[in-house]
Formats: structure tokens, C-alpha cells, sequence
């Protein structure tokens, strides 16, 4: 089924080594600019090089003509007679050729490409009655499709085939003006070689685009290569799925789940055609990062089981407001809050995240408890706490990262109280301060970690623009 365009994306533009400032995020530090190619990687002329790379000018001008025509004259009802006449040929062959530029378009469909070559060769022969040698004009247009084929595992990855001549595209003519005799006997090689020339591209041109498309695709899996190291050992980002959207090639992330014992539990390689695929310019790849993907690489980055602060030591401010909100409700709990007094903090779930409009927030559900003295073994109360934060994205020397630019306590409940019921929205504004002072920059620090895409930089991207949809982040070329 054709991917619908997403309703609203925001396209992001910034330098490979840009990092915005956010509130609980470390400093950047300073940093080269990467060492890039001044054009980005592309289809077309790469193809061309590969085939060059395996010489395709020679075999054009190897092409075995005559025997070709041979071949096409012993199927006609006059095929003896053609013989005769092509036995009075001394020698036919290609004494030019060359291979225009590559051309890489979308098909109807949205999930090909077609590639084209056009062919320019001229060809002479010569007989014994005459002198001249004739020189033929040969125009012709080799053609293949690239599509995905899923194999195994599901895995895909891009395949040539289909590959013949362009229908239309052949045309053989007269370089120069002949006698009439001669003219006869070269509009009679014509028509013996133009339905010869298909057969051809066939069998000597299209395999060599063949072999220059593998290597092609060769270059191209080594330089979007998976990063294999993620800071988990239950989470595994190890292939890339090839998506074709019209002119574009998406290269989608995928990624494995492990459990304790090392068995995959979650594969994550939905189809590309499921997903709503932006339209935003015509660079011709782009790396995709589905919404699941996105989530179990943040949860893989941030797990971290709980985090114990004496807050008294670490955060004095903190404590003594903690103190005061807690006087509003009980004043013999606030008394009980000593030098020593511990904050624990805790997610309960994997967080969720939500992609709409162009923005991205992440909720999470967190345990907050407060205990009077390093001592105590009950808390005094326990508080669970939906939390969200606007999220950013955005690329820095090769790597992908996550930052939370905020976190706010959208609700709180009260979970258990050694102090009696109260109403948690009291300490709403402490609750919220304790989150952005200790689980924020520590979330943030284990995200600056973030995911190697080196194919961004392997690619060519001099500046990219991050974009989101409802299901996916995409990374691509910035237009110029």
C-alpha cells in the first residue's frame, strides 16, 4: 500500500557539529568539523564510476556485431541468402563508444527506481567491391529496475533486474552519404542489426551493469554500516532495511531485544511500507528511525534501576524547600528531615513517546520516595509521578543524540504515606523541582551517549536536517 504523507513534519536544519543549549544537558564541547566529501553520495554517478570501474567502454566496443547478425538472419525465411551477403563483409566492429549520464528515476509505483543508460557507439564495416568504409550510428538505451527484496529473516536489501533495452530508444543510422548500391546494401545490415542489438544489451551490457550495481551496493552497506555499540547488552542495533519512496532510498534502523539470558525477545524490522514516509527534498537517501526503535534506544540509554541522593549534601536548597512544603502538611514530618534525609527516584516504565504535529515528548512514570535519615527503612511518603518532557534531537561528531530539554510532574498520586493522606499537588512544585535538579541532567548525560551514524558523515552530509513524523525521525541531506 502506498505510504500517505504525514500531516506536519519540521524539518530541523544544522551543521553536523551544532548542538543546541538546553536546560539539564552537558556543555558541548569543542570540536573539529568533520572531514567530508564535498558531494553527497548519490546513485547515479557512483553507478557510472562502478561501471567504468569494469571498463564498459571496452566491452562496447568488443560487441560481436557481426556474429549477432548472424545469428538474427538464420531465423528469417531468406536467411541463406543473408548469409551470402554478410559472407562479402570483411570485418565489422565498434570503433567508438561511450555511455552517457546515468539517469535514476522513480517508477509509478513509488517503490522502484528505474535506471537508464544511454549507449552511443559507432560501428564500420567494409566489403571488397568498395573502398568506403560505412559507418553506422547506433543509438541505444539500456535499462534495469532497483528494487527491495526480502529474504531471510526478513532482511531486505536492494537487487537489479529486469534489465534489457529502453523500448523506443534504438535508432541506427547513416553517418555519412553513400552511393546508391552501397546505401542498399547498409540499409539491409541496418535491418539486420537493429533487432540483434536488444539481444545484445542483454547478454554482454547487462551483465556488467549488474556487477557495477553490486559493487555499488557493496559501498553502500559499508558506509551505513549499524553502529554495534550502544552502551546494552539488551539492545542490539544491527541492520539497516532499504525502503525505496519514489526517488528516494530510506534506510531504516532496526534493532533487537534481548532478554537476561541473551535470546531476542523483540525484533523490530516492521515494514517500510507501513510507515508515513515525508516528502521533503530530493536528496536520495535518508536514515529512518522508527518511533519503537527511537523508545528502546532511549530506555536502553537512561535504564539505570534507582537513584539514591543525600539531598541535604548534594542539593541544600533543594532540601531545605523540600523541607518547607513538607512543614505545610505535617510540621512533626518536616522536624524529622535530617542532614542525612535520602531521595530516591525511579521509573517504572518504559517511557512513551509521543511524535505529533512535528513535536516530540516523552512521558514517564516515576516513583519518588522521601526518607527522613539515611537510617529509616519505610519512607515517609511515597509519591508516583506522570512525568513528560520535550525531547530534541540532533547530530554531533557522528553520533545521533537525545537530549529531555524540561521535565514536568503533569500528576502526581500519592502512593503510600507514613504522614496520613495529604494532597500530593502541594508539593507539586517541589516534586518538580527534585526531578529537574537530579533525574533530568542524569537522563540526559546517559542520552548524550547517544548512536553512532556514521553514515552521515560516510554519506557526504555536510549539514542535515532532522525531521519528524508521527512514526518516525528522519535523517537527511539538508537542502542547499
Amino acid at each position: 500500500m502506498k505510504p500517505s504523507l504525514p500531516s506536519a513534519y519540521v524539518p530541523v536544519q544544522v551543521a553536523l557539529s551544532d548542538v543546541p543549549s538546553q536546560p539539564g544537558a552537558p556543555t558541548k564541547p569543542s570540536s573539529l568539523p568533520l572531514p567530508l566529501d564535498p558531494n553527497p553520495w548519490d546513485l547515479s554517478p557512483v553507478l557510472a564510476q562502478k561501471l567504468k570501474n569494469h571498463d564498459v567502454t571496452n566491452t562496447l566496443q568488443q560487441l560481436p556485431l557481426l556474429t549477432a547478425m548472424e545469428e538474427e538472419s538464420s531465423r528469417g525465411i531468406f536467411g541463406n541468402l543473408v548469409k551470402s551477403i554478410l559472407k562479402h563483409i570483411l570485418w565489422m566492429k565498434v570503433t567508438s563508444a561511450s555511455i552517457g549520464q546515468l539517469q535514476v528515476q522513480p517508477l509509478a509505483n513509488g517503490r522502484q527506481l528505474m535506471v537508464k543508460a544511454p549507449l552511443d557507439v559507432v560501428a564500420g564495416f567494409n566489403v571488397p567491391l568498395f573502398k568506403t568504409v560505412v559507418e553506422l550510428h547506433v543509438e541505444v538505451e539500456a535499462q534495469a529496475i532497483i528494487h527491495v527484496e526480502t529474504r531471510e529473516k526478513d532482511h531486505a536489501r536492494l537487487v537489479l533486474s529486469e534489465c534489457s533495452n529502453t523500448g523506443g530508444s534504438l535508432r541506427v543510422s547513416l553517418l555519412h552519404k553513400l552511393s546508391f548500391l552501397l546505401k542498399c546494401l547498409a540499409d539491409k545490415v541496418i535491418s539486420l542489426l537493429t533487432p540483434a542489438l536488444p539481444k545484445l544489451v542483454k547478454s554482454e551490457l547487462c551483465p556488467v551493469l549488474k556487477a557495477g550495481f553490486e559493487d555499488m551496493r557493496g559501498e553502500l552497506l559499508n558506509l551505513t554500516k549499524v553502529p554495534m555499540s550502544l552502551n546494552s547488552e539488551h539492545l542490539k542495533l544491527d541492520f539497516i532495511s532499504p525502503v525505496i519512496d519514489h526517488s528516494v532510498v530510506h534506510l531504516i534502523l532496526g534493532a533487537r531485544l534481548f532478554n537476561s539470558e541473551g535470546k531476542v525477545t523483540k525484533l523490530f524490522n516492521v515494514a517500510g511500507d507501513s510507515l508515513n514516509l515525508p516528502t521533503l527534498n530530493q536528496t536520495p537517501f535518508r536514515l529512518t528511525v522508527r518511533k519503537d526503535v527511537v523508545v528502546a534506544i532511549i530506555a536502553a540509554l537512561i535504564h539505570s534501576g534507582k537513584l539514591t541522593v543525600l539531598l541535604d549534601y548534594v542539593l541544600p536548597e533543594v532540601a531545605r524547600q523540600l523541607r518547607s512544603s513538607i512543614k505545610v502538611i505535617d510540621e512533626t514530618a518536616a522536624a524529622q528531615l535530617g542532614p542525612t534525609q535520602i531521595v530516591k527516584i525511579m521509573s517504572q516504565t518504559t517511557p512513551m513517546l509521543i511524535l505529533d504535529q512535528g513535536n516530540a515528548k516523552v512521558a514517564q512514570l516515576i516513583v519518588l520516595e522521601i526518607f527522613a535519615t539515611d537510617k529509616d527503612s519505610r519512607p515517609l511518603f511515597t509519591l508516583g509521578i506522570e512525568a513528560s518532557s520535550d525531547i530534541q534531537f540532533y547530530v554531533e561528531d557522528g553520533l545521533l543524540v537525545f537530549s529531555f530539554n524540561e521535565i514536568r510532574a503533569d500528576r502526581i498520586h500519592l502512593m503510600n504515606s507514613d504522614i496520613g493522606v495529604f494532597n500530593p499537588k502541594l508539593l507539586n512544585n517541589i516534586t518538580t523541582k527534585i526531578l529537574t535538579s537530579i533525574l533530568l541532567p542524569n537522563e540526559n548525560g546517559k542520552l548524550r551517549s547517544g548512536i553512532p551514524v556514521s553514515m552521515v558523515k560516510n554519506l557526504g552530509f555536510k549539514s542535515i536536517s532532522l525531521s519528524l513524523t508521527k512514526e518516525a525521525l528522519v535523517v537527511t541531506q539538508a537542502s542547499s
